[in-house]
């Protein structure tokens, strides 16, 4: 049975102590619930495939609380992506960057980038801060289905394969993260989210 609490600080700090030891915690962000596990953690990144059933090649998405965690994580970071970081983080834009030789295969998917934001929500932050690293945080459903939004959404899809729940009620946007490219230029676009793709070239006018 998987255990839900109410995100209070004890409650983020014994999320943040499973992720420590290698164990997955669903919680809330701005845009849908996430499935949070170390991303430098191979079994616990192994996991989230599974209890996802979520394809090989379908590499996973990593959240920071801090910017100061990009080097442990991306080869470089391009101005433009300095520029979208200072636009539009924390916030539910996702930027693609060249993975560094540290971050997991499994985690990159054999494409040899990874995807990073940072949320725009309290939970979400303070739960990364906790476990001391960042965290793979694809949406906590079964591939396939509609991410969720609340906690009873997570429980009816991941109810006893994963440790935690993080209620902090349903999310505000309740819409993924728009996903931007920024190996390639101008920047590619992969997917529109809550960000709209009239934002994003208004923001890429100006900076490229």
């Amino acid at each position: 049975m998987t255990l839900v609490l109410e995100a209070n600080a004890e409650a983020i700090e014994r999320a943040g102590e499973i992720i420590r030891k290698g164990g997955l915690v669903a919680f809330p962000t701005e845009t849908v619930y996430g499935l949070g596990a170390d991303v430098f953690n191979e079994q616990a990144v192994a996991r989230v495939f599974e209890v996802k059933d979520r394809p090989a090649n379908n590499p996973l998405p990593v959240q920071i609380a801090s910017k100061d965690d990009l080097p442990r994580l991306v080869s470089e970071v391009p101005l433009i992506a300095e520029r979208l970081m200072e636009e539009f983080w924390p916030g539910p834009l996702t930027l693609v960057f060249s993975a560094c030789p540290r971050v997991p295969e499994l985690v990159a998917a054999g494409t040899g980038k990874i995807g990073i934001r940072m949320p725009d929500h309290p939970v979400a932050l303070a739960l990364i801060e906790a476990g001391g690293t960042p965290i793979v945080a694809p949406s906590a459903n079964v591939s396939g289905e509609p991410p969720p939004t609340t906690a009873q959404e997570v429980l009816e899809y991941l109810d006893g394969k994963i440790e935690l729940i993080l209620d902090a009620g349903p999310t505000r946007l309740k819409v993924a993260s728009t996903v931007v490219d920024v190996t390639e230029t101008p920047p590619k676009i992969l997917r529109i989210g809550s960000i709209s793709e009239e934002e994003l070239q208004k923001s890429f006018s100006e900076n490229l």
